[in-house]
């Protein structure tokens, strides 16, 4: 990873859980439960999201790469599969499993003591190919920051009617940028 190690990359991953934690607990359930149409996730949605990939990507797809190297393909990603489990819980305890489950993995990644020379190594992305361990790790860091920006993009649009002519000022309402796979 030759612009971003995986010191800085774990001082926003640490952070984000907390983030989320301060814009979205103990908000009432309209700010947590709105989203932008079909297919699309509410910010409920996106924790739970997040705490699913913590458990089926990030760190199984690092390992992979490690002990397989791109011999062997990535699973793909469920996009919905955090709804069999995280729609049936309140926000505050997917917030504390997402936690939970972000704390752990950054403990297991610290735990390889990861080289400047791991992060060139190859793994097998299903849909893109060849992919490096450090980009795989940067792209940890900005999938986060991607649901970040989602989740205020959302609430924004709440008030979106509300705030008037100053709609044409505020970018976030007329944000939605198409979305990408994992």
């Amino acid at each position: 990873m030759s612009t971003v190690g995986w010191s800085a990359a774990r001082g926003v991953l640490r952070r984000v859980p907390a983030t989320f934690k301060q814009l979205l607990s103990g908000l009432d359930v309209e700010w947590t439960t709105a989203d932008e149409g079909p297919e699309t996730f509410s910010p409920h949605d996106v924790i739970g999201h997040l705490a699913d990939l913590e458990a089926t990507d990030w760190v199984p797809r690092i390992q992979l790469i490690l002990g397989k190297g791109d011999g062997e393909p990535f699973d793909p990603v469920d996009r919905f599969a955090f709804k069999s489990w995280a729609s049936e819980l309140d926000l505050d305890a997917v917030l504390y499993e997402f936690q939970r489950r972000r704390e752990a993995n950054l403990q297991t990644v610290d735990e390889l003591q990861l080289q400047e020379s791991d992060y060139d190594r190859l793994g097998s992305h299903p849909a893109l190919g060849s992919v490096t361990l450090g980009q795989l790790i940067a792209t940890w860091v900005v999938h986060d920051l991607t649901h970040v920006a989602q989740v205020a993009r959302v609430m924004a649009k709440r008030y979106g009617e509300a705030v008037g002519p100053w709609e044409a000022y505020l970018s976030v309402l007329h944000d939605r940028p198409s979305d990408g796979g994992s």
